[in-house]
């Protein structure tokens, strides 16, 4: 019979104790008793059953007292400094987000006030360098710092109350950098000490207000290598206390200048791209929780995007002062009066951040009392535009002065823009206006036709010819003539006026001569519109929003000449023609009761006309209009300009132009197409009051 054999690992121990038993871990049981898989519990070597492991002491059993462990109050510590660090990342980044948004130099030093106070500090003095150097320019002259803004909260005795029970301190005390001692609410009869801390704040930063008392300097010299030069040499913010804080704050501010002591007061030097421009002081009431260090870096990142502002603000301000003062001069300082129209403008850039562009206007005196009128547009909105607008309006001068058919100054407008590149574009409309015959002639490139209002109150679009726009070469332009009659007034426009996302162009022109003849209507019966109030009115039709282009108007009211204000002579080039001429002269300024001009005009008349003879192959002219001047003008067909000089003693001519300049109030010489004209003007005498 076999026996069965036993291993010691199977014996069970004969004075085995029993240990208490533990919860077992999840996963597993190490109880004696058969696991979930039917499997049998592992024994040690002497068959016992495993120790259990050991296991932290639970709250609640003998000899654990109750509550957190250190463990959980440092991750407490760390969730309370990660909360902070994320309050301060996101005041940072709303804050330099509303410093961002300025555009100008006050609104980015507005954007770093309304961020800091009262988020971060109570109150905020800003100081930038004056002058506030542009760009790569090297500042020359003393460092200079001037108050530019100051904020501190508003002066709320509730408010106070409220923030002194919020943050109890020892009552009615205060400390202040400046006397180095505590300071008493009764420095400040009848407020509380939140109130007289209130009041100190308010003392330094009232200067931007133009507060009287202690306040702080508005303009600050900082003394090579002194305190002040050292903190901003620096660049990083600084607490009030600190050795170089406690000399600088005072040279800043003035002496004598209430400023709280310790961590309440931070100096921030405000650094551009490539040097200091300015400081920020951000100061904390005592009834609130002082800075504390992280604050520094907030206080540094504030500055650093107050100072990149500050540097983009005065480089948009140089960039808008050149685009300003180029637009300026490409356009007329002042428009001339020529007799026989009355002349007004109006020009407006297309937005504030597009102040250049290519609409411009022009009025040019011509011969005979003439006018030519000119509007134009060169597509864009830029520097380039402007500068091919510049050229443009230059050319065209120079083509009026020689007198050209408006067909023909446009044609060589479209061979000048062809010159100045193949992408050069623009439109323009020429016109000309003889007041003696009440006609105008006008040509079109491509530009919205002009409008003209009549006396009577009717307004209509003018049908001229488009043509092709300047620029595109191998085309005719063709001119019009058509009446202008005394009173009537035309509006040249650029297409910026009738022409927007809302409306087309002609939806817009005929808007505009609705305009018009509705502000006729406001007028007396037979009168005509006042130029400057009409051009106003005619803005008034872009609605809010509503422009999207740069806007150039030229308004022109016919006034005219009267025949009976006109003499006109052919004259025969022959010897005895100046004489002619005088007597002719003599009669008509006794016709007009003119007679105290007669020596002066004879005698000039005398020298012209017999210049004229002397070269000219055809009949002279000479004529005379009597305006609120009485102008001469001699004719003929020698192009030949001629020109004032000096004569030598033993000379027998060239002394007749040096009598016009002397005796004539205004004189001037013009080459024509067929020649030239010579003319002078004098003042007509005010006629003498009756008894």
């Amino acid at each position: 019979m076999e026996t069965e054999r036993v291993t010691e690992h199977e014996k069970p121990a004969a004075n085995s104790t029993t240990e208490p038993t533990h919860p077992a871990p999840a996963g597993g049981a190490h109880d004696g008793t058969a696991d979930a898989g039917g499997r049998p519990p592992r024994r040690g070597r002497d068959g016992a059953p495993p120790r259990p492991r050991p296991h932290p002491p639970q709250p609640g059993e003998p000899g654990v007292p109750a509550g957190p462990v250190p463990d959980d109050e440092a991750g407490n510590e760390r969730s309370e400094r990660e909360r902070r660090g994320g309050d301060r990342l996101r005041f940072v980044g709303a804050a330099t987000r509303r410093i961002a948004r300025g555009v100008d130099l006050d609104e980015t030093v507005l954007g770093l006030c309304r961020a800091s106070v009262p988020a971060y500090s109570d109150a905020i003095l800003v100081y930038l360098r004056d002058p506030l150097p542009v760009g790569d320019e090297r500042p020359t002259g003393p460092f200079m710092l001037r108050l530019r803004r100051s904020d501190r909260i508003p002066e709320d005795p509730l408010a106070a109350q409220a923030l002194q029970a919020a943050q109890p301190a020892a009552p009615g005390v205060r400390t202040t950098q400046a006397t180095g001692h505590p300071t008493q609410a009764a420095d400040y009869p009848g407020h509380s000490a939140a109130e007289a801390a209130g009041l100190s704040l308010g003392m330094v930063t009232s200067a931007a207000a133009g507060g009287t008392g202690t306040t702080a300097s508005k303009l600050t010299e900082v003394r090579p290598g002194g305190p002040l030069a050292e903190v901003l040499r620096g660049v990083r913010p600084v607490f009030a206390d600190s050795p170089a804080a406690s000399a600088a704050l005072p040279e800043l501010l003035g002496p004598e200048r209430d400023v709280p002591a310790g961590h309440r007061a931070i100096l921030a030097p405000l650094r551009g791209r490539r040097r200091v421009i300015g400081a920020a002081v951000f100061l904390r009431r005592p009834d609130r929780p002082a800075f504390e260090p992280d604050d520094l870096l907030i206080a540094a990142q504030l500055a650093t995007h107050t100072a990149l502002g500050v540097d983009k603000a005065v480089l948009y301000g140089r960039e808008a002062y050149i685009a300003d003062e180029l637009q300026r001069t490409m356009l007329p300082d002042e428009l001339p009066q020529p007799t026989g129209v009355t002349l007004a403008s109006r020009y407006l850039p297309a937005a504030e951040t597009a102040r250049v562009g290519g609409d411009w206007y022009d009025a040019i005196p011509l011969p005979g009392s003439r006018v030519a009128l000119v509007v134009g547009d060169v597509m864009g909105h830029s520097m380039t535009s402007a500068a091919i607008m510049g050229q443009l309006r230059t050319t065209a001068q120079t083509l009026a002065g020689l007198d050209l058919p408006p067909q023909e100054v446009l044609h060589h407008l479209d061979e000048q823009a062809q010159r100045l590149g193949s992408d050069r574009m623009a439109t323009c409309l020429y016109a000309v206006y003889d007041p003696v015959a009440h006609r105008i002639v006008v040509a079109n490139a491509g530009h919205p036709p002009p409008v003209m209002l009549h006396r009577s109150g009717r307004a209509e679009v003018l049908r001229i010819p488009a043509g092709a726009p300047i620029g595109v070469g191998g085309v005719d332009f063709e001119a019009v003539e058509l009446d202008a009659p005394a009173g009537a007034t035309l509006l040249l426009y650029t297409d910026g006026l009738v022409e927007s996302r809302q409306r087309d162009v002609w939806t817009g022109i005929e808007h505009l001569r609705e305009k018009l003849a509705a502000t006729a209507r406001l007028t007396r019966p037979g009168a005509s519109a006042p130029l400057e109030p009409l051009c106003d009115e005619v803005l008034d039709i872009l609605g809010p929003g509503d422009r999207d282009d740069d806007i150039a108007l030229l308004a022109a009211r016919f006034d005219g000449i009267a025949p009976s204000d006109v003499a006109y002579w052919f004259l025969d080039p022959r010897a005895q023609t100046a004489r002619q001429a005088r007597r002719l002269a003599r009669r008509a300024l006794a016709r007009w009761g003119l007679e105290e001009l007669s020596d002066s005009v004879e005698l000039l008349v005398s020298e012209i006309v017999t210049n004229a003879v002397r070269y000219a192959e055809r009949p002279i002219t000479l004529r005379l209009l009597r305006t609120d001047t009485l102008r001469c003008e001699v004719g003929d067909d020698v192009p030949q300009l001629p020109r004032l000089r000096q004569a030598r003693a033993t000379d027998e001519g060239g002394r007749g132009l040096y009598l016009v300049n002397r005796l004539a109030r205004r004189w001037g010489a013009t080459r024509l197409s067929t020649g030239k004209v010579v003319w002078f003007e004098l003042p007509v005498p005010e006629p003498e009051p009756e008894l």
